[in-house]
């Protein structure tokens, strides 16, 4: 666990780099393709494992250009709401992620009996989303879709992180659970971002 754990925290900086590149390098006609890629990296990560364990390089390649993709909607939350929402809605999130990790790696219980619960809700998510493009939600269908949000990749933190406690991780999957926590974690900030920024809106 502590290996996947630094990977982990290595690819969060290197989505910071890549975030950075998206403020200051990436020339907006690239966004667009560079989210079609993301998702064709994502789809391949997950579907095609079974045959090749993803690479350390796949996984920073990954992270660099999500954290290029995640440019445009902090980008939207800053000039919307300010850098004090962003601010808090990621330190709200590392203390979300860490204490759920601290008490999924603490906890006797097993909680990889989630995983069909998370699938389905992650799902339902996705559904919404697609819905959400062509009949907008009000604000607050948006908070609570949010709300759902959080529940539901909080369980992720947890279901991972107890998977590794009580399974165990070989040294070929170390990438792709970082990988894992990596998606946990942006979601998380996503959904909790996207909620301060609907309150702070309606103040």
């Amino acid at each position: 666990m502590p290996s996947v754990l630094r990977t982990f925290a290595l690819s969060l900086a290197i989505a910071f780099i890549g975030t950075m590149a998206g403020a200051f390098v990436v020339p907006p006609g690239l966004f667009m393709p560079l989210m079609i890629l993301e998702f064709v990296m994502l789809i391949s990560a997950f579907f095609f494992r079974r045959k090749k364990a993803v690479s350390y390089a796949f996984l920073y390649i990954f992270t660099f250009i999500s954290g290029i993709t995640l440019y445009p909607i902090v980008a939207y939350y800053l000039s919307t709401s300010g850098a004090n929402v962003v601010g808090m809605a990621f330190a709200s999130t590392t203390v979300v992620f860490t204490g759920i990790a601290i008490y999924a790696a603490k906890s006797k219980h097993n909680f990889s009996f989630l995983g069909g619960f998370l699938l389905a809700a992650i799902l339902a998510l996705i559904a919404i989303s697609i819905y959400n493009i062509f009949f907008p939600l009000s604000s607050t269908g948006m908070l609570a879709y949010s709300f759902i949000g959080v529940l539901v990749f909080s369980g992720y933190v947890l279901f991972d992180i107890s998977r590794m406690k009580h399974y165990g991780v070989r040294a070929e999957d170390v990438p792709l659970m970082a990988l894992n926590l990596y998606l946990d974690f942006v979601n998380l900030f996503i959904s909790i971002l996207r909620i301060l920024g609907i309150l702070s809106s309606r103040d």
